[in-house]
């Protein structure tokens, strides 16, 4: 609704008369900012910027409390908008929080407010109305500037989050191109390598059979077999490693009796553990029925098996499986204990053996916290028969090791790590009984 011709003129000179005090204005709304604790920013930038788009705010006030018609009240509001939404720009770009940008708002309102109530006890003969609508064109005003100050932070912290994203993305794009990149050269160096010991394999033989004939050749004969065989098997594991790294393996899940899997696989490796005198026992129920991929829960076995012999001088090893109780999906449970020295500082292994022995004890945190019965205690170690510095550390455990844990990583399984002085080490693998619906299965 339009005002009355009198109070028009009347607010045309309020308004000429806020024009006249521009200067006095803006000098209270920068007292009461400097004298804000919460405000610290403002000390940093000049007169003019701390100013900025605050007088053309003004103007368009100004121009609000002259407007003759509609049209001339809704040009001044478009003037306020934009002007206030170049002062929020303004103050983003020197390093204002939003918090901080409404707090000057706040100060500015109350010091035209201050001019305003000074301007209606100078002039007692106003008419009613003519303060009112001042004030609530006062109001409008910050309100409309808080609004849109906000609106243009927002847009800002949008586009500088979608910004860091696209470099992010980007940057992990180029992280997995060059470890894609590492492992197939990688891969690409161990198969060269193993044509170059095909080649030394076959000498070796026809050394071993010309030794026949000598016997005070058979000792270095019998010697570098072993060794061509030790290095041909970590040659082999570092192509398995590269290939898992550069994500060339696949998980290829069937339904399979892991019970079954595990007790054959027991049955083939315990004359290698009686040659070393040392036991190899299979615990578990006689039927565990899972989804997974069996080939790469059989590597999982052999490596931890093949490694825990290793280590080991006297007792033996202990695989062992089982359905975890779990409130959780489905799951079940894959430990190998021996009664080994444990990990030492010097292990070719040390690196991953701290990881893992931080994941397992973030496991454990989680168990504890989950609710009342969904936890596992920690697995359980065997006594060390072992002494520690009779054995020396196998030829690639450290590989060994590195191959289970992509393994576990690739069939969504989490790898844990008890050992203690005086304990033997035990690894126990937690995998998933079944997997989501929808993902192919053999």
């Amino acid at each position: 609704m339009s005002e009355p011709t009198s109070i028009k003129s009347e607010l045309s000179r309020l308004a000429v008369h806020l024009a006249a005090r521009r200067e006095q204005i803006l000098r209270s709304w920068l007292r009461a900012v400097e004298l804000d604790p919460e405000l610290t920013t403002p000390s940093g930038i000049s007169r003019t910027q701390f100013n900025d788009h605050i007088p053309q705010v003004l103007d368009a006030f100004e121009h609000r409390l002259q407007a003759e018609d509609e049209s001339e009240k809704a040009q001044a509001r478009s003037e306020q908008k934009r002007s206030a939404a170049e002062h929020g720009l303004h103050r983003w770009q020197q390093g204002y929080n939003q918090r901080e940008t409404i707090r000057e708002w706040g100060h500015l309102q109350y010091a035209v407010l201050s001019e305003l109530e000074d301007y209606g006890r100078a002039h007692p003969q106003l008419q009613g109305d003519v303060m009112p609508v001042a004030r609530q064109a006062l109001v409008r005003l910050c309100g409309e500037g808080v609004a849109e100050s906000a609106a243009r932070y927002e847009r800002l912290q949008r586009t500088e989050a979608a910004g860091r994203m696209r470099e992010l993305e980007s940057a992990l794009q180029q992280l997995q191109t060059l470890d894609r990149q590492r492992a197939e050269t990688w891969r690409e160096a161990a198969h060269d390598l193993r044509g170059t010991v095909g080649v030394i394999t076959n000498a070796s033989a026809i050394l071993t059979r010309e030794a026949e004939t000598d016997p005070t050749r058979a000792p270095i004969s019998q010697l570098l077999q072993r060794s061509v065989n030790s290095l041909r098997g970590l040659l082999s594991d570092l192509m398995d490693l590269a290939r898992l790294e550069a994500g060339q393996e696949y998980r290829r899940l069937r339904p399979f009796d892991a019970a079954h899997m595990l007790h054959e696989f027991c049955d083939s490796i315990r004359p290698l553990a009686a040659e070393r005198n040392l036991f190899l026992k299979a615990e578990g129920p006689a039927a565990l029925t899972v989804v997974g991929d069996s080939a790469k829960i059989l590597r999982i076995a052999q490596n931890l098996v093949l490694n825990a012999l290793k280590v080991t001088e006297h007792g033996g090893v202990c695989v062992q499986w089982e359905e975890r109780a779990s409130a959780g999906p489905p799951q079940w449970v894959l430990c190998v204990q021996d009664t080994g020295p444990g990990f030492q500082p010097q292990s070719a292994a040390a690196p991953l053996e701290s990881a893992l022995r931080q994941a397992t004890r973030e496991a454990q945190q989680l168990d504890a916290g989950a609710s009342a019965g969904a936890g596992t205690e920690p697995a359980a170690t065997l006594k060390s028969q072992s002494d520690p510095r009779s054995l020396s550390v196998p030829a690639g455990e450290g590989i060994g090791l590195s191959i289970v844990k992509r393994l576990c990583e690739l069939l969504d399984a989490s790898l844990e790590l008890e050992t203690a002085p005086g304990a033997g080490t035990t690894f126990r693998v937690v995998l998933p009984r079944v997997y989501p619906e929808g993902e192919p299965q053999e």
